[in-house]
């Protein structure tokens, strides 16, 4: 995954609090996951995704 592709969907994560995760964009969430930038909740049908302290410093840090 690219860096610009990483930043742009942290920033979405984080101006929405908690991110639905839209059909098809799984794996890209679960990488994110890996990478340990986000959380995804699946105890729900919709999963969705918030910033883990990693990501929201990550996400800083290319931002200055």
């Amino acid at each position: 995954m690219e860096k610009e592709e990483i930043k742009s969907l942290l920033e979405i994560i984080d101006q929405q609090v908690s991110s639905s995760i839209l059909g098809g964009m799984e794996e890209t969430y679960e990488e994110l996951e890996r990478l340990g930038y986000i959380t995804i909740v699946r105890d729900r049908v919709q999963h969705s995704a918030s910033l883990t302290p990693e990501g929201l410093h990550y996400l800083e840090m290319l931002n200055r």
